[in-house]
């Protein structure tokens, strides 16, 4: 039995967590001194309603070894024998590393285990991973083995394509995301910058005038990337605005020719803390993104192992 597991930062729905049987590490927020667990002593609507009346900027915390090891624990006292871990990047966040302690200690704890853990540094934020989480388990449900779980994950990471963009600037200026002179030339030409991933860090990428122009450059720029073969579904993060994330559901819908499931998820406080109210993100499968110096062997390699994916599971997932 193969057991999912991630950290908070996932953000994915209390729904798919509990339809797919995910478990979750949280990561902590510290408002005006006072610490909470993220989805546990704090909801994403309570997190953002208190960021209206705040004097200093919130701050996050990764989620302890602890916590990972006690849901492993929990996994082996529950009847599995293998344990996919999948992570916020290590580029954005501690918990791959907290993880990846987590399980040095279960093993110190358990030497004789033969138990199979398996931490994965999703290089990705937010519903990103969370976009390889719900394949994953999806693929599980299919009778996907665990070392072809591994090997996706492994293998496509980097082509989860994450699009982010903001309302107010001020969340990027505290966080550090955004300087302060950019923000007052952004704010003047009412800007929205939008935000992708580069080298397993958060980057802005574009900047729109407006959410009708940040649509549209959503739509554009998913009709481009899309990988069709991979993506079987896309996942539209909102912070507080969840009718921005219909319009663009329905943009989709009507402007292109996607035919698969599109689901609507709140952004948790992790991504929220450097956000703030009005944000909206989408994430999909992106295609051909390789590294430019990929030795052209490596490049076949993981070619071959995408056409083996899909002859075995493109009718399944």
């Amino acid at each position: 039995m193969i057991k999912i597991m991630a950290d908070s930062t996932c953000d994915l729905s209390e729904e798919m967590l509990k339809r797919y049987d995910i478990s979750i590490a949280p990561l902590t927020v510290t408002i005006d001194g006072k610490t909470y667990r993220d989805r546990i002593d704090i909801t994403a609507d309570q997190f953002y309603s208190m960021m209206e009346n705040l004097e200093n900027p919130p701050t996050t915390g990764m989620p302890s070894p602890a916590s990972f090891v006690d849901i492993m624990k929990e996994a082996v006292d529950n009847g599995y024998t293998e344990i996919l871990c999948i992570c916020m990047s290590s580029g954005t966040s501690g918990s791959y590393q907290s993880a990846a302690l987590a399980k040095d200690y279960f093993y110190e704890e358990f030497p004789d285990s033969k138990i199979k853990i398996h931490v994965v540094d999703s290089k990705c934020m937010s519903h990103g991973s969370g976009w390889l989480i719900l394949k994953s388990a999806r693929l599980r449900d299919k009778r996907a083995t665990y070392q072809e779980l591994i090997d996706f994950n492994e293998t496509f990471k980097t082509n989860v394509k994450h699009f982010l963009t903001v309302d107010d600037l001020d969340h990027l200026i505290r966080s550090g995301r955004l300087s302060g002179a950019s923000a007052i030339i952004g704010k003047m030409l009412k800007l929205k910058p939008i935000m992708s991933m580069k080298d397993a860090k958060g980057a802005i990428v574009a900047k729109e005038r407006g959410r009708k122009k940040v649509l549209s450059h959503y739509i554009k720029e998913f009709d481009k990337r899309n990988d069709e073969a991979l993506t079987d579904f896309i996942i539209i993060g909102y912070t507080t605005d969840k009718s921005y994330a219909e319009n663009l559901k329905t943009k989709l819908i009507e402007e292109t020719s996607f035919k698969g499931d599109i689901y609507i998820m709140q952004m948790g406080v992790a991504v929220g803390t450097h956000v703030g109210p009005g944000g909206l993100s989408m994430f999909f499968m992106e295609t051909g993104n390789r590294k430019d110096n990929l030795l052209i062997n490596e490049m076949e390699t993981l070619m071959e192992m995408k056409d083996a994916f899909l002859q075995k599971f493109s009718n399944k997932s």
